[in-house]
């Protein structure tokens, strides 16, 4: 049996028996011009390139948004230089980063004033449109301070910790799919929601200490510590720490609207964003054949449609789902003895003293005593946070543009 490896052979180049020519189909490795099929792109950077199902990274130099240059020609200048090259690989981080601070940061004051209106069932004033809405923003900042409108922050970030390090956790010690893969099938979607479910459910009392530190009033709040959140959903477990009402839902009780909202959330959000997404990548596609894009328009091209993608699907699971969470609030606020602010005034404070028996009783009661405008209290903190998110896209997108513009 002989050996695969010729004799001469030492490396890239072949020597082999004084035969220098080589032979039909055969291509030899010298030429730099040749290395570049060997040669692959760096680590993706995340936020750098935006990889769906079923794409893979090009390779370096092919399908580039910065130009149609070969493997071994360097870009010109006009399509994008080295500057445009080096602000390429960063802009995604940035572009994300700016789209994570304002949800999470320029909108906690609307997620503050809507939970709020959505607990007080004493409220005459919906607050419908955004400006009654900016007004009680206006009336609590003069009141309380800044403070009052960001009230509540860290604990929304530890329960998206615990969230994501429970469904971490447990897709690996379960056999329940964390991501879907190409060829998904009913069990495995079903695996894959009854995962998002379970998270949901063990994130649950934390959910619940954090909506607490969100619409009490600071009027009457004491100064929380950052971990006050966890503390108090271990004590909500176990039937210890601060004292509730006879009023007080148990846990059981709460599953179901909590996980119920939960699947639903991350099934509409997920549809729309494909969805989005599928109808951005065919409108992009049209453009790039019947007009010649610049590089500036290509790189805009390649990171907002998965921003825009992301908007649209949370705004469309949070306008759906809208009354649910209604209800949901308040199921997890009753029994608790947290006081509000008036948001009919801007001003004053407010006792929850609630006593729903369940999901259906609180349904029920909503449509009976505030009709059906009373599941949509507080609606206009909706369309003042997505109005930022909007502002702060279209704020960044010209800001990357102008950049790219000046470096080319």
């Amino acid at each position: 049996m002989h050996p695969r490896r010729p004799e001469g052979f030492d490396g890239l180049g072949y020597r082999g028996g004084g035969r220098e020519e080589p032979g039909p189909g055969v291509r030899p490795f010298g030429g730099a011009s040749e290395m570049g099929h060997w040669v692959t792109t760096p680590p993706d950077i995340p936020g750098s390139r935006n990889l769906h199902w079923g794409e893979k990274t090009p390779p370096y130099g092919a399908g580039t948004p910065l130009g149609a240059a070969g493997l071994n020609e360097e870009p010109s200048l006009g399509a994008g230089g080295p500057g445009a090259e080096q602000l390429n690989r960063f802009a995604g981080f940035g572009i994300g980063l700016a789209s994570l601070f304002t949800e999470n940061v320029l909108a906690h004051p609307c997620i503050v004033l809507r939970r709020q209106c959505q607990v007080n069932y004493h409220a005459r004033n919906y607050h419908l449109t955004p400006f009654t809405i900016v007004n009680l923003m206006y009336n609590i900042n003069k009141t309380q301070g800044p403070r009052a409108l960001w009230k509540g922050m860290g604990s929304t970030f530890i329960v998206q910790g615990i969230a994501l390090g429970t469904e971490g956790i447990v897709s690996e010690f379960t056999p329940l799919p964390r991501e879907l893969s190409h060829k998904w099938n009913l069990r495995q979607i079903g695996g894959h929601l009854l995962l998002k479910g379970l998270t949901h459910v063990i994130a649950m009392p934390f959910y619940s200490a954090s909506l607490i530190e969100t619409v009490q009033s600071e009027i009457i709040r004491d100064n929380p510590g950052i971990l006050d959140c966890v503390k108090e959903g271990i004590g909500r477990v176990v039937g210890m720490g601060v004292p509730h009402s006879k009023r007080l839902l148990p846990l059981m009780v709460l599953i179901f609207p909590t996980a119920l909202h939960g699947v639903l959330h991350y099934v509409i959000s997920s549809i729309v964003q494909k969805l989005v997404l599928l109808f951005l990548k065919r409108e992009n596609s049209h453009s790039l054949q019947t007009e010649s894009s610049t590089s500036v328009q290509s790189m805009l091209d390649a990171y907002f449609p998965e921003l825009i993608a992301s908007f649209a699907a949370s705004l469309c699971a949070d306008v759906m789902l809208y009354p649910l969470e209604t209800v949901l609030h308040r199921l997890h606020i009753q029994g608790t003895r947290t006081i509000i602010d008036n948001t009919d005034l801007g001003y004053e404070v407010l006792p929850i003293n609630t006593q729903y028996e369940g999901m259906r009783d609180c349904i029920n009661t909503i449509k009976r005593e505030e009709g059906m405008l009373g599941f949509y209290k507080g609606f206009g903190s909706v369309v003042v946070q997505y109005t930022l998110h909007v502002a702060v896209l279209q704020l960044t997108k010209i800001i990357y543009s102008t950049l790219l513009q000046n470096v080319s």
